[in-house]
């Protein structure tokens, strides 16, 4: 997938030597548009990457079109050029959202190198939004255990291997940071990762997701839409939980990638896409391909490398990092002053099995134990009755337990809460689905119910 770049000039002949430039010196696909008002309208439908902006322009010059994308939320990399030399203007439009300024006398190397810069570092601040977006979600590959040291070793050995890697592993095992961490070590970190999970996705969207779609290809597709492989070009494409995709869009996966082109719903022409593609999947893929549910040639063109992620209880000696981690995270999520954990909550939490959900069920358990402690210290009585029943409580340890005053009311809210936690983790915090399951009227239900709890929507 070439980079998308529009040109907005109300004069036709400087949009088309732009626009033959760019083609000619950095291979960009264009668009031209000689209004303001034109530029947004082709926004509307057009996917664009990055925008080059003549400010002076009749009716609606550049500061408005910066203001309005501003008003429509559209971040898209905006440089805007200037023939007059007022520099005044230029750092004006700069305060309106714009990327940088050129000089309409600038070379055209200058332009393009200003337009890659632009569109790296929208990519760069992309991936930093989304990585702060998920503060205290998930966690970076924390332990020196055998197992974990082990695994972190394999990784940096094949992350610059541009071959696919099957990455296997229980469900909350941590796969997708294992793949994050192939593509931090890789020869491409600063290009896009995108991650599916294809479980999530119903299977009439999930081809649209992967490969995109021409506007009118069905009903509702509205716009142009690009999939996964365009948006990952030159990045890493991560297949979360890759088990899942039905047998159709099997044969269509396996087909890109033999040949890394890859074809909109609805459209004609093929796109070529340079994707290093990652998998992941908490299946026996061998025993899914001998009950003729996944495809053999896909698998063995998917598992090229393959990385097991240890299970949370081959690795307990890593709880207690693991538990820092969370607990600073949650509490800093949650706008708490930090916590500390009391060593016996951290024994009993470093004994339970933890066979549900791994690392994924440990930070479900942290944010249970912040909420429910007003104090600064989590106590043992804290641990839920779950984790302490199932793990190697200290001698006398359970007695205090037992012993210790909870109303009715805490009882009741603490046995309701364990029950929509334990629900939503069965059903992959699939929130209708939970609702269902539970006998509640509708999702909105559920959710009122989560907040009340402080229970996040899983991503």
């Amino acid at each position: 997938m070439m980079n998308t770049v529009l040109i907005v000039d109300d004069i036709p002949a400087v949009c088309e030597q732009y626009a033959y430039d760019l083609k000619r010196l950095g291979d960009y696909h264009t668009f031209t548009a000689t209004s303001g008002e034109k530029a947004l309208a082709l926004l509307v439908h057009q996917p664009i990457d990055c925008i080059v902006l003549d400010l002076e322009m009749p009716g609606m010059d550049g500061f408005a079109v910066l203001t309005e994308l501003g008003k429509r939320e559209l971040r898209i990399p905006v440089i805007v050029y200037t023939g007059t030399g007022s520099y005044e203007r230029c750092v004006r439009a700069v305060k309106l959202g714009a990327y940088s300024f050129i000089d309409k006398a600038e070379p055209m190397e200058r332009v393009v190198r200003e337009i890659e810069n632009a569109v790296k570092q929208h990519r760069l601040a992309s991936e930093v939004t989304d990585l702060k977006e998920k503060l205290g979600v998930e966690s970076p590959l924390i332990g020196d255990s055998p197992a974990m040291l082990a695994l972190k070793k394999s990784i940096a050995r094949i992350a610059r291997i541009p071959s696919t890697v099957l990455i296997v592993g229980e469900s909350g095992s941590g796969k997708e940071l294992v793949a994050r961490g192939i593509h931090k070590l890789s020869d491409r970190p600063a290009e896009p990762f995108v991650a599916i999970n294809c479980a999530a996705l119903p299977e009439g969207l999930i081809e649209s997701e992967l490969f995109g779609h021409e506007k009118g290809a069905f009903t509702g597709a509205t716009n142009l839409r690009r999939g996964a492989f365009e948006n990952a070009h030159r990045g890493t494409l991560f297949l979360d939980e890759v088990g899942e995709l039905h047998a159709s869009v099997q044969g269509k996966l396996l087909r890109v990638l033999e040949g890394m082109e890859i074809l909109r719903l609805g459209g004609g022409a093929p796109i070529k896409v340079d994707v290093r593609v990652l998998a992941a999947t908490n299946r026996n893929l061998e025993e899914e391909i001998a009950a003729k549910r996944f495809r053999q040639d896909l698998y063995f063109r998917l598992n090229v490398h393959i990385l097991a992620v240890p299970a949370l209880r081959e690795r307990l000696g890593d709880v207690p990092a693991l538990l820092e981690h969370f607990l600073g995270a949650t509490c800093k999520r949650f706008g708490m002053r930090r916590k500390k954990l009391a060593a016996d909550a951290v024994q009993t939490l470093s004994c339970y099995a933890w066979q549900r959900n791994n690392v994924r069920e440990l930070r479900n358990i942290v944010e249970r134990m912040v909420i429910a402690c007003d104090g600064d210290e989590i106590q043992l009585t804290h641990v839920p009755a779950e984790i302490r029943q199932g793990g190697n409580v200290p001698r006398g340890a359970a007695s205090a337990l037992d012993a210790a005053p909870l109303s009715l009311r805490d009882r009741k809210a603490q046995a309701e809460r364990e029950i929509v936690v334990a629900a939503l983790e069965r059903n992959g915090w699939q929130i209708t689905k939970t609702a269902s399951e539970l006998g509640l009227a509708d999702h909105s239900s559920l959710l009122k119910i989560m907040r009340r709890h402080g229970l996040k929507r899983q991503g």
